[in-house]
This record gives structure tokens, C-alpha cells and sequence, in this order.
């Protein structure tokens, strides 16, 4: 914690915590307190292989701001609720849930049913060398199996620059140079524009 508010100047912007989602986060209640009060963002993993309950969890004792993970909110719909109401942000990694065994293969990642929800969801590769995965295979597996087009596909990384630990001034310089590649990209492949997302 020491470290982390020592280096802010340096680029550390937020506090997280992974490990065993079964064990408890009280230990670590203080330590996300001051993090809160010092102005540092709250970053928590939950939900990939323990139920809901290690999500409430997080929320509720570490202040969690994200979710790493957090693909078992979609047993819960009260939960799912409770995360669409306070625009906590998932951040999912389908392939290092199929490899680490959390689900058994893409076809039933509850990834679009927490979209469908109305969960802020967010594509990640979690650890891209060990799981030989990128970013863009992520986006391109989940349009493969669940149909997204461009639409759907932006509007995930919309979510991303969104719910990002970045200054408002940075996150609005993102905002328009994904606005222009996107364009760009679809007078590249249709000879038209993709239309910038609506926030």
C-alpha cells in the first residue's frame, strides 16, 4: 500500500487484489480504505470461479470500482441488477475462463447474457503470453460465436475506454481516435464509415 501511494506521480493510478476468490478480503479492508481516501482506484478480482457471493464480496468490503472477471454475476440477476444500476464494470477474459476451467468452452460463456443484462462487460486477455490470445482474437471469438457486428463489437470497447482509470482528458482524446480508426476501418472494408457509438 506504502509503495502504491509512494508511486502515484509514477503511474500507479488504482490498488487491485487477485488470488484464491474463496478466501476472505477482510484482511484487506483497511488497505482498500486508504486507497479510497488517498484517491486511489479499487480494483478487485471475483466471480471467475466462485459464485456471486466472492462478487457481493469485493463490492462490499474492498470497494471494488472493476471486476476482474466476475462471469458468475449472470447466476444472480439481483446482482446483475445491482451492477447495471451502479455502472460497475466486468472486466472478462473467455479465454483464460475456458483454459483455467471456469466454463467449459465459448458457446456457454455467460458473457452475452451479461451483456444482454445490461452489465457493463469488457473484453480482456487477462495473461495474453500464457493463454496465446490477443485482444483482437477475444473481440473476434465473441462476434464468431455470438454474432456481434461492428455495432456491438464498439460499443464493448466504448465500455472499455469508459470505465478506464484515466483522466477525463485522456479518456476524451481516446474517445476520438477510436471514433477515427473505427471510421477509417469501415471506409477500409465497405467504403463507408462505421458510426461512432453513441455514450
Amino acid at each position: 500500500m506504502e509503495w502504491a501511494l509512494d508511486h502515484r506521480r509514477s503511474g500507479v493510478v488504482a490498488l487491485g487484489l487477485s488470488g484464491f476468490e474463496s478466501e476472505p478480503n477482510e484482511p484487506f479492508a483497511e488497505h482498500f480504505r486508504v486507497a479510497a481516501d488517498e484517491g486511489l482506484r479499487r480494483v478487485a478480482h471475483a466471480g471467475e470461479h466462485a459464485g456471486p457471493e466472492s462478487i457481493r464480496s469485493v463490492l462490499e468490503v474492498c470497494g471494488a470500482e472493476r471486476v476482474g472477471h466476475g462471469i458468475s454475476a449472470a447466476e444472480d440477476p439481483e446482482l446483475m441488477e445491482h451492477l447495471t444500476a451502479a455502472d460497475i464494470p466486468l472486466e472478462v477474459c473467455p479465454t483464460s475462463n475456458i483454459r483455467l476451467g471456469a466454463v467449459t468452452d465459448l458457446e456457454s460463456h455467460p458473457f452475452d447474457r451479461l451483456l444482454r443484462a445490461g452489465v457493463p462487460v469488457t473484453l480482456n486477455t487477462d495473461d495474453p503470453a500464457f493463454f496465446d490470445t490477443t485482444l483482437s482474437d477475444e473481440y473476434l471469438k465473441m462476434a464468431d460465436i455470438f454474432g456481434y457486428g461492428e455495432q456491438e463489437l464498439a460499443a464493448i470497447a466504448r465500455t472499455a475506454l469508459r470505465k478506464a482509470f484515466v483522466s477525463d482528458a485522456a479518456r476524451q482524446r481516446l474517445a476520438a481516435e477510436f471514433d477515427r480508426q473505427l471510421a477509417e476501418l469501415g471506409e477500409e472494408l465497405f467504403g463507408a464509415p462505421f458510426e461512432p457509438i453513441a455514450e
